[in-house]
């Protein structure tokens, strides 16, 4: 599905049956697609939809490529279908200045439609990668042209994650997710701690990045991030805060919860040794 890709030693293959497993622990899944005619990379729509069709709690969101030149169309089409409810698009991995001209008619339609549009970079940044694209300060100017518009950046703008911080912080209709930095403890604990001593704790949503981690692998990974600081003197993340970010109900946070969708979270009496996986949600 995705040709020529290079970013790593890790195996980044698995098959639907593989996915399904790792995310059983989650209310819902967001399942992200990929294109990119400048990587020549294609995660397909159709088996996107496929396999959210055949899955309950899935969710698809389409990938789309804007220097195609009729992805409008296509963007339109896909959000017609029922399994789709956002987008997907890489400035650094699809070769484009995030606001070039020809991706602004994008940004117009997931504002118009209420489609969040994830913005995919992270951390497993092929060779040919364009990571001047890939800063999340690009996105300012699209959040400023652009308020209604929702989005999210993936790995907390890895790796200007600083940056990252200041986005969401600044802009009420962005968001970031954690994938891609859980597995990597130190990494997370220090910019989790950041997010947190900025007050944007808030704007972070859970993400498993799968097939690197699974669902139950990242809730506990984050529950553990203290062992980090332990017999040093350096701050560490309330679990109150971590618990929050596990269970943030993502959906609702990102306009697209449908009637009968909404997360119901754990008693607030509840103790955090006792919550259950399936208590999360996941992006």
């Amino acid at each position: 599905l995705w040709i020529e890709r290079q970013s790593g030693k890790a195996d980044a293959t698995a098959s639907p049956a593989d996915h399904a497993v790792a995310a059983a622990c989650a209310d819902k899944t967001l399942v992200l697609g990929f294109r990119s005619r400048y990587l020549n990379a294609d995660v397909p729509n159709d088996f996107i939809a496929d396999y959210v069709r055949q899955n309950e709690g899935m969710i698809g969101i389409a990938g789309i490529d804007p220097t195609e030149d009729d992805y409008v169309s296509t963007a339109q089409r896909l959000l017609d279908r029922q399994e789709f409810r956002g987008l997907a698009i890489s400035p650094a991995l699809q070769n484009f200045h995030p606001t070039d001209s020809r991706v602004m008619p994008l940004y117009e339609v997931c504002s118009r439609r209420k489609a969040p549009l994830f913005i995919l970079a992270g951390t497993h940044m092929p060779t040919l990668g364009r990571m001047e694209y890939a800063r999340p300060m690009l996105l300012d100017q699209v959040a400023l042209e652009y308020p209604e518009l929702t989005m999210v950046v993936s790995s907390m703008g890895h790796p200007w994650v600083d940056e990252g911080i200041a986005l969401i912080g600044k802009h009420p209709r962005v968001f970031a997710d954690v994938a891609g930095l859980i597995r990597r403890p130190l990494a997370a604990h220090h910019w989790l701690v950041l997010a947190w001593q900025f007050d944007v704790a808030d704007k972070i949503l859970f993400g498993s990045d799968f097939p690197y981690l699974t669902a139950a692998g990242a809730i506990e990974s984050l529950y553990r991030l203290h062992e980090i600081a332990q017999g040093t003197n350096l701050p560490t993340v309330p679990r109150e805060v971590l618990r929050s970010i596990i269970e943030r109900d993502a959906l609702e946070v990102l306009g697209i919860a449908r009637p009968g969708e909404q997360h119901a979270a754990p008693p607030a009496e509840m103790d955090d040794d006792d919550l259950e996986c399936e208590d999360a949600p996941e992006v």
